[in-house]
């Protein structure tokens, strides 16, 4: 298992705010990668109307919830099963594979390991090359899976790279996966800020093969990583019966319900939303393109990685410069594979992405 540092993640403002005396109401977090017009307008006018929904249990099998998150995805609602977060689902899903070995891209997010080890299993990384610019080369990657692997991780856009594997390179996968008998798991939290979700997410192919789940959440792109809603896709009725029966009934609450109901429908949001994020994303993109000082690698989610070219500075040295400003990007020389160059930050609205490239390009 590969060690990984302490470090501060998006969520942790308040230790920011106990060690760099900074009030966390301050900090422009430019390091949890989510959504910068919060949640929707009507998501806050409509959610409160519904308050007497906690009087009552919510619908055990969340019918009418499948069914909006169905219809946003494009598959069935018998094919999604809802969890407290996507984190609860991968737990949930490893624990019942009980994966012995795992082979995860890296460098990529370290929950996957985690989950892998306390079920008991080993996990293996198969680098993407700086060189490629963190693009999957996906023959070399297909040759080097075997009969030894119960379990393929793939985060897609894999973050902190925000680099994608395209939809026709993820059947290639698929396929050699099912003649080693691997399953695999595709984490999607990041799918809804690329330039074409129909093309490139996974989702279409739950329908033809059996050894492939889904995972997304509303962190992220709804702008509610508080709320703890997540789901699965999955054409396999085997996998989503063991899910059902092991899982713990009503782990979505009521609320939770009426606001992914009115999340999954709001079609002005989602595409103001991607509005933004496209539009910020080529810009930033463009304006650390022109700076000797920086290399950024071409993003497809709402974040972008950058290798700092200056010998002089660090990723730390960046950090602190930052935040004190009241800004705070990822350090990301925690991450595997990487080391004490590499930053990330993600798209927030124009005036804050003006802010953060004035400081970091100074």
């Amino acid at each position: 298992m590969i060690k990984h540092k302490d470090h501060f993640h998006g969520s942790d403002l308040e230790k920011i705010e106990s060690i760099y005396g900074i009030k966390k109401e301050n900090i422009t977090s430019f390091s949890a990668n989510v959504n910068p017009l919060g949640i929707s307008q009507k998501l806050k006018e409509e959610l409160s109307t519904h308050i007497d929904c906690i009087t009552t249990y919510p619908d055990r099998e969340y019918c009418n919830l499948r069914k909006c998150m169905a219809n946003y995805v494009g598959t069935e609602p018998e094919n999604i099963i809802v969890g407290n977060g996507s984190t609860e689902l991968i737990s949930l899903f490893i624990q019942i594979e009980h994966p012995r070995k795992a082979l995860i891209l890296g460098p990529t997010y370290s929950e996957y390991e985690r989950e892998v080890a306390l079920g008991g299993g080993t996990t293996l990384y198969y680098p993407l090359k700086e060189e490629n610019s963190f693009r999957l080369d996906t023959d070399h990657f297909t040759s080097k899976l075997d009969d030894s692997l119960n379990l393929l991780i793939l985060c897609n856009p894999n973050n902190p790279t925000s680099s994608c594997i395209s939809l026709d390179d993820m059947r290639k996968i698929l396929d050699v996966c099912k003649e080693h008998d691997i399953y695999v798991m595709v984490d999607e939290t990041y799918i809804e800020f690329v330039d074409d979700v129909a093309h490139t997410s996974a989702v279409p192919l739950t329908a033809y093969y059996n050894n492939i789940i889904i995972l997304r959440g509303t962190s992220k792109f709804f702008a509610a990583p508080g709320l703890r809603l997540g789901y699965a896709i999955t054409g396999n009725e085997d996998l989503l019966r063991n899910m059902n029966q092991r899982k713990n009934p009503w782990t979505i609450n009521s609320l939770a319900v009426i606001a992914g109901e009115l999340m999954f429908q709001d079609k002005d949001y989602i595409a103001a939303t991607r509005d933004l994020v496209l539009s910020e994303r080529q810009r930033m993109y463009e304006l650390f393109q022109e700076s000797e000082r920086f290399r950024p690698y071409k993003p497809t989610a709402n974040f972008m990685l950058l290798r700092i070219m200056d010998d002089d500075l660090t990723s730390q040295d960046l950090f602190d410069r930052a935040i004190r400003e009241g800004m705070m990007i990822r350090d990301c020389s925690t991450f595997p594979f990487l080391n004490d160059k590499f930053i990330r930050f993600c798209f927030m609205k124009p005036e804050d992405n003006d802010r953060l490239a004035e400081c970091l390009l100074r």
